[in-house]
């Protein structure tokens, strides 16, 4: 009798088995959905370097549009047109320059016909990055659509 009541007047100390438990269950559920995500976003942050290597390719295929002239008949000289804009042509950085291709997650890259096309690594599994210009003739301004299997892979 005296200890049950001894027992009775102790107060709970530390937590139960079941409680702890739970709290690893919950953990771990919390862990699992964190991981991938995390994952997605250091595989993004990666492919930031593909991105920004294609610049060197559009600021040259910008300034040549802007400043250059197709002379191939020399009496007439043209403005540049998309399919002028070719690697090695016009002040445009040859086909895996070494600006372009100095990164560690950079395979490849190149502009043919004005299309830039950067070819990840397989640490940003192998994604492409496909930029495709189009030349406004007014104002000689070049604007850029981004395609590629960096969007299905929501790297880009």
């Amino acid at each position: 009798m005296k200890n049950l009541q001894q027992m009775k007047k102790s107060a709970q100390k530390g937590f139960t088995l079941i409680e702890l438990m739970i709290v690893v269950a919950i953990i771990g559920i919390l862990a699992a959905v964190a991981l991938p995500a995390y994952q997605t976003y250091v595989k993004k942050a990666k492919f930031t370097e593909v991105v920004l290597a294609s610049s060197i390719y559009k600021t040259g295929a910008e300034v040549a549009a802007q400043t250059k002239t197709n002379v191939t008949d020399k009496a007439n000289p043209k403005q540049l047109v998309v399919g002028d804009l070719d690697a090695g042509k016009y002040g445009i950085p040859v086909t895996d320059d070494g600006g372009a291709v100095s990164g560690i997650h950079v395979k490849s890259a190149t502009i043919a016909n004005g299309v830039i096309t950067m070819v990840g690594q397989p640490t940003v599994d192998d994604a492409t990055y496909i930029l495709t210009a189009t030349i406004n003739a007014t104002t000689t301004g070049v604007t850029w659509i981004v395609s590629g299997t960096c969007e299905t892979l929501g790297m880009c």
